[in-house]
């Protein structure tokens, strides 16, 4: 292992081990909450382009196994721990961590003091970083850092480039895939839907001719505003089909109907994130990972109705169309890592997306 160091661009440095075998090791440095799941994280097409620390201070405990990737290959740009285990126990596991980033080329560094760094992010929120030998000086890292020209079409990276189909007994239903999860695939798969998985540059008229009984709408990486050709892709689809969009997705179809988005100081990362639904007052665990958010204000001047908001911050976290059967949440009803508390969203929009959140309208007033 090399003695490593990250540079924060507000010149803030943190020294650890580990190893970079790469030049220019740059990436937004963001924190997650959970205590598990770093597989899964490692994996999420979500966290493209992110150096990701995990708050957590050990990390690698039951190692890496095929089973529990969330996409064919690593998509963080670094993982900064505290603790990395080195023997790892668990009886799936045939590789440990520090073996399967070094494999993949993904720069790692450990012995962080992830506690202040967490802080200095929660204070001065997410921001670029590189990682390099502690022998590179501050002075020519952050020129580095500042001039840096980070692309921003995220999408495009992690998207399928074919279509396929996954056969099944019941509707059609046509995931838009912005970096989808594997895990928002098998929930498809376990109640045997015929699953055709389209790239995010396909047309209205591509889709269209494929029949599908329902959208929709993936997890991915960034700012939903550096995709214009999928909002106005669903501008067209809103009208004629049931859609349902998850995390990205969701902010999409935010912005398809007029309302705004922004980015968040420090965003939502972890399985451990309470939301509450506003309209029966009952509260529920999920797992998210965003930086944006629509903007709460924006919503007034749309056909959305805020269904679901953050425990902690207020933020939008569920939204319906009230004309057509269009909802959307932030969170993650799959897990993967996380809770199953809304994993029976994917039933409700699936069998009867007119009554999605329309049900629970209805309990309500009962109630009252």
């Amino acid at each position: 292992m090399d003695d490593l160091k990250i540079t924060l661009e507000n010149g803030v440095e943190f020294y650890g081990k580990g190893i970079c075998r790469k030049n220019n090791c740059m990436g937004e440095v963001v924190f997650c909450t959970s205590m598990t799941g770093y597989q899964e994280i490692i994996t999420d097409p979500s966290y493209y382009g992110q150096f990701v620390v995990m708050t957590y201070p050990l990390i690698g405990n039951y190692g890496i196994n095929e089973e529990d990737f969330e996409s064919s290959k690593p998509h963080v740009n670094g993982l900064i721990v505290k603790e990395l285990c080195e023997y790892p126990s668990h009886y799936k596991s045939h590789i440990k961590l520090s073996d399967y980033l070094s494999k993949e080329n993904i720069p790692f560094i450990y012995d962080v003091d992830t506690r202040e760094l967490t802080k200095v992010i929660r204070v001065e929120g997410t921001m670029r970083a590189m990682i390099t030998k502690t022998t590179l000086s501050k002075d020519k890292i952050l020129p580095k850092i500042l001039e840096a020209n980070i692309s921003t079409d995220f999408i495009s990276k992690v998207t399928t480039n074919n279509q396929y189909n996954i056969a099944g007994k019941r509707e059609k239903i046509v995931v838009i895939d912005l970096g989808m999860k594997k895990g928002i695939l098998n929930e498809l798969i376990k109640r045997d839907f015929d699953i055709t998985v389209v790239p995010s540059f396909s047309t209205f008229d591509e889709i269209r001719k494929l029949s599908p009984d329902k959208i929709l709408l993936s997890n991915g990486p960034g700012d939903p505003k550096n995709a214009p050709n999928v909002i106005n892709l669903v501008k067209e689809l809103i009208p004629h089909y049931p859609i349902f969009g998850i995390c990205l997705g969701h902010q999409i179809i935010a912005l398809a109907c007029g309302a705004d988005t922004e980015k968040m100081k420090f965003g939502h990362r972890g399985p451990n994130h309470p939301v509450k639904n506003n309209l029966t007052n009952q509260v529920k665990i999920t797992s998210q990972n965003h930086n944006y958010t629509i903007k709460k204000s924006s919503i007034l001047r749309t056909n959305l109705e805020i269904i679901e908001t953050a425990s902690h911050d207020g933020s939008v976290e569920a939204i319906m169309h009230k004309k057509y059967p269009v909802v959307s949440v932030q969170y993650h009803p799959e897990g993967a890592p996380g809770p199953n508390d809304s994993n029976e969203l994917f039933v409700q929009f699936l069998e009867n997306p007119s009554g999605l959140f329309k049900q629970r309208r209805r309990e309500k007033l009962e109630v009252l």
